[in-house]
């Protein structure tokens, strides 16, 4: 059944659609994580991990997440962890923390690892100098092997990049490029205090398609201050002629008392739920009417994007980065806040920076919290990766990964997914589950079906 196939979504379905939940780049997702989960335990677990390729046996492959927090000014809707400065000296010291970090993966693998993928993150990578991303690419690599063909990708700033930035970044190695846009209207952009002419970003792009990068990435936003279904239209026109390779869409989430500088954004300024479910409905069309094809959730990839390949072939994964064409990653995370996964665990490092910089200065991994995930969670977590990835739970698949019967492992899941087979979304085969097109667009809602956590 084809996923991308065009689906109405009625303004019933489309309120379901902006609704908060789970976005399952992992599970359990990172809520449940705990303290109980210490800088041993997930020395333990890289040290599992090596000693597992030192054996000979089949390890999960490696992508590597650097979280770079500082920015320049700071965009009042972010709920990113970050650092607003303009003293550049503290990338320096950040730099030497993270040297600090790299070389204890070190200590516990004892030689350096192959990995597959990079993702630079924040914050805003580019934030740093390209001396300082030179200097942190040779950190990397005095751990890790980037294998030929690697994905690396970073996030850039527009406002804070130039052609000859891009130019550097490919010199370094990166081939993916992600642009965060959120809107084009000059109105929406100082509500947010992100002005970033269209312009500039055309000019941007352009650079980057003639510099050879593989795939660029464009995020959005609706729900912002002071966009209408109008305004966000001519927004979406203005994306469909940079025509990205992929696009990112994202329902904003009002949380001032959680987030502080979303308390510099007017309530009153922001639409209501019915424009917001008009400007859902227009992207979701726009898109398709650009040939866009449908990946899960938020995300939109051009039919010859290796995302959308990946898709169409059953090789979809998904990690904390979101959606990813690379397989079943371990996720070594470096920085502070950032989130990892490494054999049977999850792991999350301090959230502040000076409780980060102090345990690496005590030679210690900066690790906070984490968990070990029991045989459940992995049976569970097999189950809403299929789900998310391929829209199709195979029973023969899943009892021969797990070892259990599904029929009466998740008998009261089955049972519960009824209701949506009454609404379209999904088909109850004898063997298997089957998301329908529409079902695609509520695959988070499917997935907490199967979520131990919130029953």
């Amino acid at each position: 059944m084809n996923s991308s196939s065009p689906v109405e979504l009625d303004s019933r379905l489309l309120q379901r659609l902006d609704k908060g939940g789970p976005r399952y780049t992992s599970y359990p997702t990172a809520d449940r994580f705990n303290e109980r989960f210490q800088p041993q335990d997930y020395e333990r677990a890289l040290k599992k991990r090596a000693e597992g390729l030192a054996a000979g046996l089949t390890i999960a492959p490696l992508s590597v997440y650097v979280h770079l927090p500082f920015c320049e000014s700071v965009c009042y809707y972010c709920a990113c962890n970050k650092i607003v400065t303009r003293d550049h000296s503290r990338a320096t010291q950040y730099l030497d923390a993270i040297e600090l970090e790299v070389d204890l993966h070190l200590r516990a693998w004892r030689h350096p690892q192959q990995a597959s993928q990079l993702h630079l993150g924040g914050g805003t990578p580019t934030f740093l100098s390209d001396q300082e991303l030179r200097r942190l690419m040779a950190i990397l690599r005095h751990a890790v092997e980037f294998l030929p063909g690697a994905e690396m990708s970073v996030e850039v700033d527009p406002r804070t990049v130039t052609p000859q930035r891009l130019a550097n970044l490919a010199e370094m190695g990166f081939n993916r490029i992600s642009f965060g846009v959120q809107d084009f209207d000059a109105q929406v952009q100082a509500a947010v205090h992100r002005v970033q002419p269209f312009e500039s970003v055309q000019g941007l792009m352009e650079s980057a398609r003639s510099l050879g990068y593989g795939s660029i990435n464009t995020d959005l936003i609706y729900g912002l201050p002071k966009q209408t279904p109008e305004s966000f239209a001519r927004t979406l026109g203005q994306v469909a002629q940079l025509r990205p390779d992929r696009i990112a869409l994202y329902g904003y989430a009002h949380m001032p008392d959680r987030f502080k500088p979303q308390r510099r954004i007017l309530t009153p300024d922001l639409p209501t739920q019915a424009q917001r479910v008009s400007m859902l409905e227009q992207a979701i069309k726009r898109f398709r009417a650009e040939g866009y094809d449908y990946i899960g959730m938020d995300h939109f990839a051009l039919p010859d994007d290796s995302l959308a390949v990946a898709k169409r072939q059953g090789r979809l994964q998904r990690n904390f980065q979101g959606y990813s064409t690379q397989p079943d990653c371990d996720i070594v995370a470096l920085g502070v806040s950032a989130i990892g996964r490494v054999g049977n665990s999850y792991s999350q490092n301090a959230k502040t920076l000076d409780k980060y910089q102090a345990a690496l200065v005590q030679g210690r991994f900066p690790t906070e919290k984490g968990i070990w995930l029991s045989n459940d969670d992995l049976i569970r977590r097999t189950v809403v990766m299929a789900l998310m990835c391929q829209g199709r739970l195979d029973f023969d698949a899943i009892e021969s990964t797990c070892g259990i019967t599904v029929s009466e492992y998740f008998r009261p899941e089955l049972a519960r997914l009824q209701g949506m087979v009454g609404e379209g979304m999904l088909v109850l085969e004898p063997r298997a589950v089957q998301l329908t097109p529409l079902g695609w667009h509520f695959v988070r809602s499917v997935s907490m079906v199967f979520d131990r956590y919130l029953q």
